[in-house]
């Protein structure tokens, strides 16, 4: 969520209220916040906190019309100092320093030292990040805690995390919906499957909607309703997730297809993506014996594989796309 209001298609309207004293009349004072603004902003993170929902605050965007993003030096520094005082005692803030930080105009010494005011002023060590568009900033830096990445390209999960050993948030992999741009009509078929490629390869992935409305009301810049077909399967992914051993899933390497395991071996996921191979392979542990359910992401029913198997498990499927396998360790 922005700080700043966004100028972008469907997205034309003023805002109820500005995070400085002024008008676009008569300009800005950059000197002078509106404690009315950040009043409401700290309402809808708390909101957010009573829903259990982690505000992702974007401190700065490119898609400016009211000269937010053109500040200079000593405005910017004042305002993250005032916004990291007034909103870090919110348990549910991350810190994103922008989206698509490289369409601003800022050096990445800028970026630099935003991250570490951010890091200095704040007491409580929120998660830190910045978005990107075309190029990645340096998540390997020592201020980052996880990456934040714009990227259709989730298969690359792996390499991101091998890259910087920090998590990886695929927080836009585009969008469910039928505007007429490409990065918003991807099917939620083809969602579901990111959610689950993203996931089985050790990351995380982002859903945003973008369905024309006849009063350019898209969730993607107004929130609202959702009217896709990928939030239901989302959470069914949610509850497989949840059913996990405590402690955490990691990436099996030697997997010839993406797939997580505990450290203690008890449990393995396996995706097998936009294959509809009838049957496939998996590798099990040769010392136990696991029992296996068939997992369909997209109409979300598992079924029961009959026996109990170990080593090397050739398993029957649907002969569909979209489909995971589960192993869990007999007692």
């Amino acid at each position: 969520m922005c700080v700043f209001p966004k100028h972008y298609d469907f997205n034309r309207n003023e805002p109820p209220h500005h995070a400085f004293e002024g008008s676009v009349e008569s300009g800005w004072d950059f000197t002078r916040f509106n404690p009315e603004f950040f009043r409401h902003l700290e309402k809808r993170i708390g909101d957010l906190r009573e829903l259990g929902i982690e505000a992702d605050v974007i401190l700065f965007h490119p898609y400016d019309r009211w000269g937010y993003s053109t500040m200079d030096a000593a405005t910017d520094e004042r305002y993250l100092r005032y916004i990291v005082a007034r909103l870090s005692s919110y348990r549910n803030v991350w810190w994103s320093l922008a989206n698509e930080y490289d369409l601003m105009k800022k050096t990445i010494s800028d970026w630099d030292r935003f991250f570490r005011i951010v890091q200095e002023c704040d007491p409580y060590q929120h998660l830190r990040s910045i978005h990107n568009c075309r190029s990645f900033y340096d998540y390997g830096k020592p201020w980052v805690t996880h990456c934040s990445i714009q990227s259709n390209d989730v298969d690359r999960v792996s390499e991101w995390i091998r890259l910087y050993r920090k998590p990886v948030v695929v927080d836009e992999c585009r969008y469910e919906g039928n505007i007429p741009h490409r990065w918003g009509s991807i099917t939620a078929e083809e969602m579901v499957h990111r959610f689950w490629e993203g996931f089985v390869r050790g990351g995380y992935v982002g859903h945003g909607e973008t369905y024309m409305h006849p009063e350019d009301i898209l969730w993607w810049s107004k929130g609202g309703v959702l009217y896709g077909e990928s939030p239901s399967r989302i959470r069914f992914l949610r509850d497989i997730i949840e059913e996990a051993p405590e402690g955490g899933l990691w990436p099996v390497e030697s997997s010839r297809d993406p797939m997580l395991s505990d450290e203690s071996q008890t449990y393995f996921l396996v995706y097998f993506g936009m294959s509809q191979s009838i049957q496939n392979t998996i590798s099990l542990p040769e010392n136990a014996r696991y029992r296996l359910e068939v997992i369909d992401t997209w109409n979300m029913t598992i079924t029961p594989v009959k026996g109990e198997f170990s080593g090397l498990t050739t398993v029957s499927l649907p002969g569909r796309p979209h489909i995971a396998v589960r192993a869990k360790r007999c007692s």
